[in-house]
């Protein structure tokens, strides 16, 4: 459920936001060049070929990045959690974006004017410094992953991509059900291969006892033995 009680406060001093790094002069700034928008599930925030219009970060909710391949075939290329930075790098590359960005929850998104992105949070060393890392990981998150889905088998692709939500979303208080409920074809698509494909395969590490499923829900049983068949794709 949406936490509609966050505002600007809670994203500038969490120290996990990029905005914690800039000092109280700019912080103060920013208050005029910061807007917090509502969104719907399954609602877009840019379409692939739009222009940025700001440095977007997710406060709230859960965001998938994609790419449309060849018979409007979804790629999934990110998965974004709270705090994360989104379509940053077509804002700082002066590009349109390059992916389409679309809910998967109810979320909350900030948006800053790139005029202070540019002549004032950049200027900061320590916010600039980060946006470096940040694209680095992001650049060796994305040849391991041409990779994977280019040289894995369908059960290494697959365990992966579960492996990848677990450490990006975590799980509920359980401790074994994942905290990301998409659809078979979301993890079809972030696992480049058919919806069949991922529902006979998740049938098998059911059957295997490597996860469980209920609905949209799943349960990881075995982590060990899902990092395995990962591994040897």
């Amino acid at each position: 459920m949406l936490n509609s009680e966050l505002g600007l406060k809670d994203i500038v001093e969490n120290p996990k936001s990029i905005f914690y790094l800039l000092n109280e002069e700019e912080k103060e700034e920013l208050q005029h060049h910061i807007s917090l928008s509502h969104y719907k599930k399954n609602e877009f925030i840019f379409k692939e070929g739009d222009k940025p219009n700001g440095f977007l970060l997710l406060v709230d909710g859960k965001v998938k990045i994609f790419k449309e391949g060849v018979g409007g075939r979804e790629q999934i290329i990110r998965m974004t959690k709270p705090l994360g930075l989104i379509g940053y790098r077509a804002l700082l590359g002066e590009e349109t974006h390059n992916g389409s960005a679309v809910t998967l929850e109810e979320s909350l998104i900030c948006t800053v004017s790139p005029d202070f992105i540019f002549n004032r949070a950049l200027k900061n060393s320590d916010f600039s410094h980060k946006i470096i890392r940040k694209l680095c990981k992001e650049l060796g998150f994305s040849n391991a992953r041409t990779v994977t889905l280019t040289q894995k088998h369908i059960r290494g692709r697959l365990a992966e991509s579960l492996i990848l939500l677990k450490d990006k979303y975590g799980f509920e208080h359980d401790g074994t059900t994942l905290r990301a409920f998409l659809s078979r074809e979301d993890i079809a698509n972030l696992s480049n291969m058919t919806t069949s494909n991922a529902i006979r395969t998740l049938s098998t590490f059911a059957s295997e006892k490597v996860i469980a499923i209920d609905g949209r829900k799943i349960r990881i049983l075995d982590v060990n033995r899902l990092e395995r068949i990962s591994k040897l794709g």
